[in-house]
Order: structure tokens, then sequence, then C-alpha cells
């Protein structure tokens, strides 16, 4: 790939092909407002943000306008790896504890810290196994999980589970709606308790929105509010900067001044002037575009031809997610639910040699997902539906 342009890439032959799995590119490949305000302020100055600048101060208002109260405080660093180690690092500090929860599935980035709280790493292979400080709830999954369906009852029952395991938790990170775990959209009320129970137990809340967040679950700004919660911590990265690295955590002052015991917390560039520049580009495309609007009803209309498609196919187990945020669950029986991987990688090979490009995930890798960027139309989605449909049709033959 040598060319990006909006929710398209272009190879080195001029072929272009549907991205609907680039979930970096929020507001469009080469998206023309950010790369216009990434030249200008590289072209006047960059620096650390041991200098003062008006962007950084904009940036930081504007992400605080859009997060409920009394989150406010924000930390920038460069990736969203960065943001949920600085997360825990704060919870720890804080809470003067070491006892990290997590959900079986969940990934929350490459530093140790984070391998360290990622059942899909440590779990798989060539990782080392859960760690002593680390407990593991079970994956809140209405379609797979040990209780079904998508209820508030079944959700109650996760965050029992989960409630189960609390000892001394420092924290508890998760994401609303998991990514790597298979697209995994929890029970309604399950962070509602699972987040009562941690804050019992005197821990803190860290909700990942590096994959969810900006709009992309269309419903909402925040994959959390989806939940109807609020958390203590939340982590921004991915989208944040449209590919350029960018990342955030915010939290509330009485957290961020308890953090503050004289270790200085520094990020060299973590909140330079062209990356709050950037910043501020994305957020100004997403309210002048409607894109979480965008994101709601073009997700809502791929979703129904996803699950017209799943009427016709035995192979389609599940169809699940929000706004651009979906997953399709593939098995080869649909009373025993048994994984189809092998399935699903042929259907992403032949729709790319169809020039759309999707990928597969979740513990089985036999979930296809899609998270397009937000500039995805009702004209990409059919396109996508027909490229799905004509893979199918292949594998029933």
């Amino acid at each position: 790939m040598v060319r990006g342009e909006g929710a398209y890439l272009i190879d080195d032959t001029g072929r272009r092909y549907l991205d609907c799995v680039n979930n970096v590119a929020h507001v469009g490949h080469s998206n023309p407002r950010v790369v216009a305000a990434l030249s200008a302020q590289a072209t006047a100055v960059n620096t650390n943000a041991r200098y003062l600048h008006d962007h950084l101060v904009d940036y930081a208002q504007a992400l605080a306008d859009r997060l409920p109260d009394p989150l406010s405080v924000c930390f920038f660093m460069n990736s969203g790896s960065e943001a949920n180690d600085l997360a825990m690092r704060i919870a720890r500090t804080v809470t003067g504890r070491t006892e990290m929860l997590t959900l079986a599935g969940g990934y929350h980035g490459n530093s140790q810290a984070d391998i360290d709280v990622s059942p899909y790493k440590y779990a798989g292979p060539g990782g080392g196994g859960r760690p002593a400080h680390v407990l593991e709830a079970p994956m809140p999954d209405p379609y797979r999980g040990r209780h079904r369906g998508a209820t508030p009852e079944s959700g109650r029952a996760y965050a029992a589970d989960l409630e189960a395991l609390v000892h001394e938790p420092a924290a508890f990170i998760s994401e609303a709606l998991m990514s790597c775990a298979g697209q995994i959209e929890p029970p309604p009320a399950f962070l509602e308790h699972a987040f009562a129970a941690v804050r019992r137990a005197g821990g803190l809340c860290i909700s990942d929105e590096v994959q969810i967040g900006f709009g992309r679950v269309g419903d909402a700004f925040w994959g959390f509010e989806t939940q109807g919660v609020v958390p203590d911590l939340v982590t921004l990265g991915k989208p944040i900067g449209n590919g350029h690295p960018m990342a955030a955590v915010i939290t509330t002052p009485e957290i961020a001044a308890a953090f503050a015991n004289g270790m200085e917390y520094m990020s060299t560039f973590g909140g330079n002037p062209v990356s709050c520049a950037v910043g501020l580009a994305v957020l100004r495309e997403i309210d002048d575009r409607e894109l979480q609007r965008n994101a709601r009803e073009t997700g809502r209309h791929l979703l129904a031809g996803l699950r017209e498609l799943a009427a016709t196919s035995p192979l389609v187990g599940d169809c699940r997610g929000r706004g651009l945020f979906l997953g399709i669950e593939l098995v080869r029986d649909r009373k025993t639910r048994e994984p189809a991987p092998a399935e699903a990688a042929y259907i992403v090979e032949r729709v790319r040699s169809r020039r759309v490009l999707l990928s597969t995930d979740g513990p089985d890798h036999n979930v296809i997902k899609i998270k397009p960027p937000l500039v995805f139309t009702r004209a990409h989605a059919d396109e996508l539906l027909d490229r799905l449909a004509q893979a199918l049709a292949e594998l029933a033959a």
C-alpha cells in the first residue's frame, strides 16, 4: 500500500481496496483537514510539552468537554499502550495496591504492564501465562459465554462472577465493547455492577477506549456510555490522531492530585503542538461531518444486511456490535457453536481478492471484524455485503 484516500487504500499498481478494518484512520485516510493542520503547525513550531502552547490547553479542554464530570485532567503520550500503562501506574500509586482485574480475551497494549493484563497475549502463543498479581474474570460474551443472551440478568451474572474474584484491587481495566476478544458487546448492566463491585473493594475503574472511542459505536461518543457508567480513568489512542502517534489518559482532579506524589510524569513528545493540532482537527472533522451519526446510521444498515446474509448461510452463527464496530462469528454447527476459523480465513482472503480488506479475531480466530474509517458510507457497506455474499456462496457450493 502506497496511498490512502477516504475509505480506500491504494497499492503500488494503483488498485483501490475498500478498507473495512482500519480503525486508526478514523476520519479517513489522508484526511485533508488533518494533513493541513499537521503541516501548518510543523511549519510554525514543534517542541515538547515543557513549553506552554495554546494547542495543548485547547485540546485538553476539547477532550474534557466531551467527557462526563468529573473527568477533566489530561495526560498526553504517544500510543494507547503507553496510555494504559500510565493509567495502571496511576491506579497503583493512588490505591497503594498492585492487584489488577481484567477480562478473559482482553487486550490492552504491548508494554510488559499491558501484556500482564492482556489474556489475549499472555494466554496465547509465546505467552507466559497469567501473572500472580492479575485476576481474570470470564469474558462477558452473550453468544458463547456461560451466561447466554444480551439481557440485564446475564450482565448481572457476569458481574457476579467478577465480584467473586475481587480481593484488594488497584484497578479493573476493560473495554466497554471488546475488540480482540471478537467484537464482543457485554450484556446490559455488566459494567454498572462490575464497577460497583470494584469500587466497593477500594479499586479504580479504567475504561480502555483505544479502539472504540470517538463516536465509532454510533449511539455514543464513548463506548462506556453504552453501559451507563462513568470510569475513574479513560485511555485514548489509535483514532485520536487519525494515524498520527498520539494518546491520552483522562482522570478526575482528585485522582490526579493523589498521583502527584513527587515522581514527575513527563512524556517528551506527548502533547506536542503538532499532535494537539492534529487532535483538534480530528475532533472538528467528527463534528462538522457528523461522523458519529454516520457511524450509527451506516452501522445499522450494515448490521441489518449482515443478518440477512446470516438467514441464508448456516455458517454465520452471530452478527453483533454497534455503529461501525461489528463482528460476524462463523460456526460449523449452530447448535454446538463449533468455531469455523478456516472458513473465516477463507472468506477474508476471497474478499481481499475482490479488493475489500477484512480480518479475523477472537480466541478461536473465527470472528470477522468490521471496523472501517467513519467516512464509510451505505454504498461502501453494500459493496462489502456483496463481496461477503459471494464468498459465502462459494463456501456453500
